[in-house]
């Protein structure tokens, strides 16, 4: 028995010290959060979460390591209550508790739901148990529905407020697709350029001939050679030498 009371109080002992580290540290991250909101980063943060989930784990080691009792089989009752002050119990409880009344025991010792939320628990667990197999079946993919529908709702809403915090920082696209694809298109196909542009020649190479590159290609179909006009004096010329001596 005595046995069984010291790991009791070794137990709880080393619970206390848990809890109490706990509680420091979720104070001091409160405490940063009100009076740094304004300079606190985001791993500062993480690092103070960080020491909250090793206490945790520290305290769920505590409670299921072997040589822990079993604190379900203990019992707590109230030696004594009353309206007047305790300042012991004001002391321990850092002044959340100042008397141990009969409005705070059922609260604060309570190891059952209240009864109007136990009644209602049991009424949904009868209504669950009175549903049919097909029924409970067209619940689960309606509600499944509803909630793939949600979700796409929230994707979407969450991928426009990304595009607008990317706009409002500045951060607008250097680049387009559309224009990307059109110039590489110019250039292996010349879709898009204006046919019969002359190509532009560096003074001192010939005509067609690029610089060191071969031929400069045509930036269009080449224009047929127009039929030259027939000189008028010339045409005169020949008519005057064909008048007969007679018509002089």
């Amino acid at each position: 028995m005595q046995r069984e009371e010291k790991q009791l109080e070794a137990t709880l002992h080393a619970i206390l010290n848990r809890v109490n580290d706990l509680k420091g540290a979720i104070q001091a991250l409160i405490t940063k959060l009100e009076t740094e909101y304004e300079t606190i980063h985001w791993p500062s943060f993480l690092d103070n979460y960080a020491i909250l989930s090793g206490h945790l784990t520290g305290l769920s080691k505590i409670l299921q390591a072997e040589l822990a009792p079993s604190l379900r089989s203990v019992v707590v009752l109230p030696l004594q209550l009353g309206c007047e002050r305790d300042e012991e119990l004001a002391r321990l409880t850092e002044g959340r508790v100042p008397a141990c009344t009969h409005d705070l025991v059922p609260d604060l010792l309570r190891t059952k739901p209240e009864p109007q939320a136990e009644q209602r628990l049991q009424q949904l667990n009868h209504k669950a148990s009175t549903l049919s197999y097909d029924t409970a079946q067209k619940q689960v993919a309606q509600f499944t529905k509803v909630i793939s529908h949600v979700w796409e709702i929230i994707s979407k809403g969450r991928e426009d407020w990304e595009g607008e915090s990317m706009r409002s920082a500045g951060m607008q696209p250097t680049h387009s697709i559309a224009d990307t694809h059109a110039l590489v298109t110019a250039v292996g196909t010349g879709k898009g350029l204006r046919p019969g542009m002359p190509p532009c020649v560096p003074q001192g190479v010939a005509p067609g001939m690029g610089p060191s590159r071969g031929p400069t290609p045509q930036m269009g179909p080449s224009a047929p050679a127009m039929p030259k006009a027939p000189s008028a004096i010339k045409t005169n010329i020949k008519s005057a030498n064909q008048i007969h001596p007679y018509q002089r």
